[in-house]
This record gives structure tokens, sequence and C-alpha cells, in this order.
């Protein structure tokens, strides 16, 4: 598998519960901030769950 950078850039305020979850079991939290994971399949469930509040770039 590959990886991926995922960046935060947009908020979770007022977002459902599990949406601020999956934000921060990717590490995030903040806007701007981006972390680099493998792109496993939960990893790319939790991508799908929150896609609208993240950019991926493949690396």
């Amino acid at each position: 598998m590959g990886k991926v950078l995922i960046t935060q850039r947009k908020s979770t305020i007022k977002r459902p519960e599990n949406q601020k979850r999956t934000i921060q079991a990717l590490g995030l939290g903040k806007i701007n901030r981006s972390v680099e994971k493998e792109l496993t399949p939960s990893i790319e469930g939790m991508i799908k769950t929150v896609g609208h509040l993240v950019e991926v770039k493949a690396l």
C-alpha cells in the first residue's frame, strides 16, 4: 500500500460526533495540520467519512 498526506482544511465545529472522532483518530484537529499515513482499508474508510473536511495527496 502507498502513503498519503492528509491535511485538514475545514473545521469540525457543528459536525456530527463521529466525524469529530474520526478527525482525532487520524491525528488531526486543527485546520492546516497534516499527517502522513499508510493507505490501508481502515484509513480509506476514515478518509471517506471526513472527505469533505480534508485534502488527500498521494506520496
